[in-house]
């Protein structure tokens, strides 16, 4: 089945901590189920001082969040949508339920 989020798409995300901040998708990891959105749960990771790191401290990075609680920003709107697939000019292209509008990408 074709990929209904794919990398560059700008997203709503749904729930958790981060709900009703928008971003857009950096890495897309379908297998897993996941996707990295830009800004979007940052977590923090205490660093030991090493030889490679020798100041050690904090380190801040944007984790996988789960596909099924981000949506496609609709490009009209600006809110979220669902997606399905049309056949246009002879070619499968993505567009966003609410608005009609081809979702490019």
């Amino acid at each position: 089945m074709a990929a209904k989020i794919k990398k560059g798409d700008r997203v709503v995300i749904l729930s958790g901590k981060d709900k009703g901040k928008h971003g857009e998708v950096t890495q897309a990891m379908p297998k897993e189920g996941k996707v990295i959105v830009s800004g979007i749960n940052i977590v923090t990771r205490h660093r030991k001082p090493s030889q490679a790191n020798p100041q050690g401290g904090l380190d801040r990075m944007e984790a996988p969040i789960a596909a099924s609680k981000v949506a496609v920003e609709d490009p009209k709107t600006g809110k979220a949508t669902r997606v399905r697939f049309d056949v246009r000019d002879g070619k499968k292209i993505r567009v966003a339920v609410k608005s009609g509008e081809a979702i490019n990408g």
